[in-house]
């Protein structure tokens, strides 16, 4: 049997190991994916595989196992490639058949040439993937990820740096990288292969397999620089392109994906990149180019075709849609194990919602009210959808907040321990009129062109408004608050695709601080009434999170990444109850009492009982959840007073 070794640094060992024992049977592919599967599954394989989250891609051994955590950012057209070539010896005539999946180029031995009008070629489609790390992923995520499994001091994940670079590429971190992608003309030299005719095999003996369903045929010039399309700006780690097999059509873009594949970083890639060549993609015949084909898709070839160096592929062997990116919890929590670890730590729910809830009413200068809002903010998620209308969203307005960036800055880093994604938005009039917020397609490059909103779910947006003075929004600004508001009310994104728009789902808790009622819609405003003023506020923030201990911290991201995932139900007779109990209060209160009112209580009953870890509502709940909406609208109620403004 094939040691650990064998899978993990050399798995096309594997694969042509079962491709010979199989070929000519189609199930061959599906035995290389159940192989995997089960290898995976074995000792918490997964935490030994190394990661390109965590590992510069210069560190990582080309054509080995590796894993991927992102999201997917944009999907490019099928592309077709050889899934099974024959190669003969023109000396001796003798033939080998190869299989071309998961590779990037078609490799063929000494003294071999790849019979182009063989009848065992085989002409398969996969799809591309262009993926970035999850947006806005905090730094707590990446660091526990990265030393999940391994014991104190393990640096199994770094292999010997890839041959494909020099050896002054060796210490180069992602921070390095970024000189890199302003000048990406220091590569070519690195990448550029040597010449010969395409339909030979030239050294070393390899011959690009992918025919693209379009032609691009050229690269253009390396500047301007190429944009990796991260949503967020100032994002670090890889963006790749991730070449899926099977079951494509169940990813769809933003879904969050672990994919464990083989490492493409082959020079050979490059070569489309260099101005010097007109690199051709497999089988077109040479003598049938025409030049302007090859200007004509020079954008979409520069996209489409990076450099490896820099975007480099990933070839799928096993994909799975995340539910979560903690990485506390168990990825999944519908086995076995996932259920004792869940039961376990529902047992000792209430002290750790009680040490939540303390440690938030201190970063929120005092007001135990408001961090009872946030807690329930927090849990909440979308969970389902009634036509158009988002069931389970619950954006709050934290109005009242200092009109200094201060608190709201600091009060955004303790989020940012407490969730695994989140981005703060500072809403200031050149933000509006200069960001981008809305994806559009680019026609020229054939891509789309990511924005401040193409968020993975679950992702927490901090919306600050206490920035927000005086001044004129012109067109950009007041679509850019237009598709904040869609984001808040309808939890959609429309993206710009010129001609017309699209819709994209998603599910984003919305927080927005200001200091009077916000500009931007909500599902519930708070108005914080600070009990300490410090006379420091930047060191009594700082202090909240040096003082709590990292086991503690680690209970508050268990608690709010599991508690969004649990499911809730109301009882028949608890319905009833609800009911009843509503046209009571409408009786007593006519005027003041809607139906909107009904329906965000039933929520903060939701979340109340959810945040005591009971999935049924329950009387009890009902009733609290009545009281503290009561104490939110006369707190309201009485700020309107003392500063005669609309809250």
């Amino acid at each position: 049997m094939p040691c650990v070794a064998d899978w993990l640094n050399n798995p096309f060992s594997i694969v042509q190991g079962i491709f010979a024992q199989n070929v000519p049977n189609s199930d061959w592919e599906k035995k290389v994916t159940d192989y995997f599967k089960e290898k995976l599954k074995e000792n918490n394989a997964t935490n030994w595989v190394p990661s390109l989250n965590d590992v510069p891609v210069h560190y990582l051994k080309p054509n080995s196992l590796v894993k991927f955590r992102c999201m997917v950012q944009d999907m490019f057209d099928p592309e077709f490639y050889m899934g099974i070539y024959e190669t003969v010896d023109p000396n001796t005539n003798a033939r080998v058949l190869h299989f071309g999946k998961y590779r990037d180029v078609a490799e063929c031995g000494p003294q071999q040439e790849i019979d182009l009008n063989s009848s065992q070629t085989v002409t398969l489609e996969r799809q591309t993937f262009y993926c970035v790390p999850v947006p806005g992923e905090s730094a707590w995520v990446k660091e526990i990820s990265k030393t999940k499994g391994k014991p104190h001091g393990s640096s199994q994940a770094r292999v010997s740096p890839s041959t494909s670079y020099t050896p002054s590429r060796h210490k180069r971190s992602y921070e390095e990288d970024e000189d890199m992608d302003l000048h990406p003309s220091k590569q070519k030299e690195q990448h550029m292969g040597s010449g010969g005719d395409i339909h030979g095999c030239v050294e070393p003996k390899r011959l690009e397999t992918e025919a693209s369903a379009g032609h691009h045929l050229i690269s253009p010039n390396c500047s301007p620089p190429l944009d990796l399309n991260f949503p967020l700006p100032g994002e670090k780690g890889p963006a790749c392109l991730v070449k899926v097999y099977e079951s494509w059509d169940s990813f769809k873009v933003n879904d969050v994906l672990e994919v464990y594949g083989i490492l493409s970083v082959d020079p050979v890639l490059s070569i489309v990149n260099s101005e010097e060549s007109c690199a051709v993609p497999f089988p077109v015949d040479s003598s049938a180019l025409d030049p302007m084909d090859c200007m004509d898709t020079a954008e979409e070839q520069r996209v489409h075709s990076p450099p490896a160096s820099l975007v480099p592929r990933i070839h799928v062997i096993l994909a799975q849609k995340l539910q979560h990116i903690n990485p506390l919890l168990p990825a999944c929590l519908n086995e076995e194990e996932s259920k004792t670890f869940v039961s376990n730590f529902m047992s000792e729910l209430s002290p750790v919602r009680a040490e939540l809830l303390g440690f938030l009413t201190h970063a929120l200068l005092g007001d135990s009210l408001a961090a009872e809002y946030l807690i329930l903010h927090l849990i909440s998620t979308v969970y389902a959808r009634r036509d158009v209308l988002p069931l389970g969203k619950f954006t709050v307005n934290l109005s009242g907040c200092p009109r200094n960036s201060i608190f709201t800055e600091h009060l955004y880093r303790i989020i940012q321990q407490l969730v695994p994604a989140s981005y703060r938005l500072q809403m200031t009039i050149e933000n509006m009129n200069q960001s981008r917020f809305i994806p559009h397609k680019d026609y020229t490059a054939n891509r789309l062109v990511s924005g401040v909103l193409q968020l993975a779910s679950n992702t927490s947006l901090v919306v600050d408004e206490t920035q927000l003075e005086q001044g004129q929004l012109d067109t950009t600004g007041i679509h850019n608050v237009t598709a904040l508001g869609n984001l808040i009310t309808w939890q959609k994104v429309d993206y710009d695709f010129n001609y017309h728009q699209m819709e994209f789902p998603c599910n984003i808790n919305v927080l927005v601080t200001s200091e009077g009622r916000s500009l931007l819609p909500s599902d519930c405003q708070v108005h914080l009434q600070p009990q300490i003023i410090p006379p420091n506020m930047e060191e009594y923030m700082n202090s909240l999170l040096t003082a709590v201990l990292p086991s503690v911290l680690n209970k508050f991201r268990i608690y709010l990444s599991l508690l969004r995932l649990l499911d809730y139900s109301i009882s028949e007779d608890v319905t009833k109850a609800v009911e009843e109990d509503f046209v009571e209060m409408r009786k007593n209160d006519p005027e003041s009492v809607t139906a909107d009112d009904l329906h965000r209580t039933l929520l903060v009953a939701r979340f109340l009982s959810l945040s005591a870890g009971q999935t049924t509502l329950s009387r009890e709940r009902w009733l609290r959840a009545k009281q503290l909406e009561a104490l939110r609208k006369a707190r309201l109620q009485q700020q309107k007073c003392v500063n005669g403004n609309e809250l």
